[in-house]
């Protein structure tokens, strides 16, 4: 009696078009719930509504399944930090620190796309097109180091950027899985996680002899202004370190 219930469930999933959908959205269900390791097949398809069988109709295995979800994850954190970095408007390290926190945001707003990402034991390289969705993402975070790569000082080696990017992966990384996540598993900390990941990459960017000030490029490379000197006003200074305004 109850398979014939789920059988019911399943054909209507399918007359819809829309079981796919539904198994990836009954995993990433139980992915928040459970963690990316905790589910079977069988539980994703009994989260769906459907028979055992049903999910084989759209994936190969519980592994193929979670490949999709870390996929689907892949190609929103690439549009989130394509956002955040703007091209690097309007300063290099400014775009660069929104692009951090645009990292912070993803896990902590989408745990259960982070886990499946991160944490599901998959190997990026066993699918071609997850493949290709996690590399589009990480090139955002190489095109922003080869931004900083490019700000380094006269006189100063010019690391390579693909190591940079790399090392500031790794750091958004680590602040992100330990303290900036969306799920029990966030260790509490003194300061905001945005706080701790700008700290540590201004730090890192100082300790290869990086100027870390936000001026727009432009303005450095023709920092005296033209014409002659403004005028200061007249009377004592308005606005909060003064007289109101």
């Amino acid at each position: 009696m109850s398979w014939r219930k789920e059988q019911r469930r399943a054909e209507r999933g399918y007359h819809h078009g829309n079981l796919k959908e539904a198994l990836l959205q009954a995993a990433l269900g139980l992915i928040a719930e459970k963690g990316a390791a905790g589910f079977t097949f069988a539980d994703a398809a009994r989260m769906a509504g459907v028979s055992p069988a049903a999910p084989y109709r759209h994936f190969r295995d519980r592994d193929e399944l979670l490949s999709s979800i870390a996929q689907r994850g892949f190609e929103q954190f690439e549009s989130l930090l394509t956002q955040a970095w703007d091209d690097g408007r309007p300063d290099t390290i400014t775009a660069f620190q929104r692009v951090g926190n645009a990292y912070l945001a993803f896990a902590r707003n989408e745990p259960a796309f982070y886990s499946a990402m991160f944490e599901s034991g998959i190997p990026a390289d066993a699918n071609p097109t997850l493949m290709a969705a996690s590399e589009r993402a990480f090139g955002i975070i190489r095109a922003a180091a080869e931004r900083l790569a490019a700000l380094a000082p006269p006189g100063t080696p010019r690391p390579p950027a693909m190591m940079m990017a790399l090392h500031i992966w790794s750091m958004s990384h680590g602040v992100a899985s330990l303290f900036g996540r969306g799920d029990a598993a966030r260790r509490k900390l003194p300061m905001s996680p945005e706080d701790l990941l700008e700290a540590e990459v201004l730090i890192y960017l100082r300790g290869l002899g990086f100027t870390t000030d936000r001026k727009p490029e432009a303005a450095k490379a023709d920092p005296k202004p033209s014409g002659p000197p403004p005028v200061p006003p007249a009377g004592p200074p308005a606005g909060p370190w003064g007289t109101p305004k």
